[in-house]
């Protein structure tokens, strides 16, 4: 047994790394009759807030500090005695949202480390039995609603108290535990907070179950990751997720669990991945450098860098939802308040090209992408040394192009395609062409691009 204990040690640490590692759960769509309708809102907003914080904010090493670091349970758990963000205001959070141009947001409800910021009388971990005696899931929900925008909470199934999330067989009870908290303190998200937009699961469903730990048939090993857990123990999502439904009929949900979902999920820069339009989807990502938590001084992203990501995810016809770790006192950090404000400002100018636009048709290419409404097609060109691009032929004639911001453009169309010729200085960090059309965009079905676009001689 001695001897044994380090390779299983090694062997879960691996499969820790590799389930960290994983994106996203590719749960089934939801296909009910009200499915359309009630994401629509949020195909048209593009853009949130994403908000990480809790108790893991007091040492600001990132939400994973607990694990990273094995901080025993009893000893993490003094750090709600710590908690009291004298500069909690939720209405800030608001307006530095609406200042960036973000019409929904997404807050921590609960993380792997099992504190809760909102009341579960049955729970001794929570944000009203810490030292700040409060529930800022409450007082969240009150400011975001009041400022106008959608309201969204993230929660993770997880908790890392509790054994029977990593051996559920060997640990039934402790499991069947976990599953009560699960289910209970959603009941408790949904019945008393008032409307809901979103409900951003994380950790849940049967790929993390067991977070891909060690099992024993005949010897011990690392379950692959890719495959998902199937012993006897379940969590039961659709039970869960069919109670949220009743409460909340118009609340939308990720894929992070079992049970059919409303949008999918992409996580980290790395993860922008390809166009699609099938199905909704939004990309995760940081504003800062580094863990999604608070910690001091992390590099924070430039301007430029974040249009990139927000332009490349609609114009791949997905969501954008970035992430601020605000600090233990509540604030969310001003040097990254002001870089949010800056894009706020660059929506202010250009965000008909972004709200309630649709990905396409040009596909991304080395020029940039598209997006389009109703009969304008906008070309985002990221890289701003190009002067001349040719596009392969649009089925739709063009009555005329401009330029949103810097220079001007001129198109023509034929046969073979449509080119477009700036003059002027292209503009960092997304020079933004607008085609207007005879007929809807949204007839012209997906048109893949040249690799590489053609630049005029100087």
């Amino acid at each position: 047994m001695k001897r044994l204990a380090p390779r299983i040690a090694a062997i879960l640490a691996l499969a820790l790394t590799l389930s960290a590692a994983a994106s996203a759960q590719w749960a089934p769509m939801a296909t009910d009759p009200a499915a359309a309708s009630r994401i629509q809102w949020w195909r048209d907003a593009k853009f949130g807030l994403f908000m990480h914080w809790g108790v893991y904010s007091i040492p600001g090493r990132g939400e994973w500090v607990q694990w990273n670091e094995q901080i025993p349970v009893d000893q993490y758990a003094k750090l709600a005695d710590q908690f009291h963000p004298d500069h909690f205001d939720p209405d800030a959070w608001a307006a530095v949202a609406k200042s960036a141009g973000m019409k929904y947001t997404v807050l921590t409800a609960r993380h792997h480390d099992g504190f809760a910021l909102f009341d579960d009388p049955d729970s001794t971990f929570t944000s009203m039995k810490s030292a700040a005696h409060t529930d800022f899931v409450a007082a969240y929900v009150t400011a975001i609603r009041k400022a106008g925008l959608h309201v969204g909470l993230y929660y993770s199934p997880l908790d890392w108290r509790y054994p029977g999330f990593y051996f559920p067989q060997l640990y039934r009870q402790n499991a069947l535990e976990l599953r009560d908290q699960y289910h209970r303190q959603l009941n408790e998200l949904a019945s008393h907070y008032g409307k809901l937009d979103i409900l951003w699961f994380d950790g849940g469903g049967n790929e993390w179950l067991g977070f891909n730990g060690v099992e024993f048939k005949g010897n011990w090993h690392a379950r692959p990751k890719d495959q998902p857990y199937t012993g006897e123990f379940s969590w039961q999502d659709d039970t869960a997720v069919a109670n949220l439904r009743k409460l909340q009929p118009s609340l939308i949900l990720n894929d992070r669990t079992d049970a059919p979902a409303d949008f999918r999920s992409r996580e980290g820069d790395g993860a922008m991945g390809d166009f699609e339009n099938q199905h909704p989807w939004e990309l995760c990502t940081t504003l800062t450098t580094g863990a999604w938590g608070y910690q001091p001084n992390a590099p924070i992203k430039s301007l430029d860098e974040v249009i990139h990501l927000l332009v490349g995810a609609v114009g791949r016809d997905g969501n954008l939802l970035l992430n601020v770790g605000p600090r233990p006192d509540g604030q969310i950090d001003p040097a990254q308040a002001a870089r949010l404000r800056e894009v706020g400002d660059w929506l202010s100018k250009y965000g008909q090209s972004i709200y309630s636009t649709r990905g396409g048709p040009y596909l991304p290419g080395d020029f940039g992408v598209s997006t389009y409404r109703d009969k304008t097609i906008y070309l985002h060109l990221l890289n701003p040394t190009t002067t001349t691009l040719e596009l392969p032929p649009l089925p739709a004639n063009v009555l005329s192009c401009s330029v949103l911001i810097g220079g001007t453009a001129t198109c023509s169309q034929t046969v073979a395609g449509v080119d477009v010729t700036l003059t002027g200085n292209p503009a960092a960090p997304d020079t933004i062409v607008a085609l207007s059309l005879a007929s809807p965009a949204s007839d012209i079905s997906p048109i893949a691009t040249p690799a590489t676009p053609k630049e005029l001689a100087h």
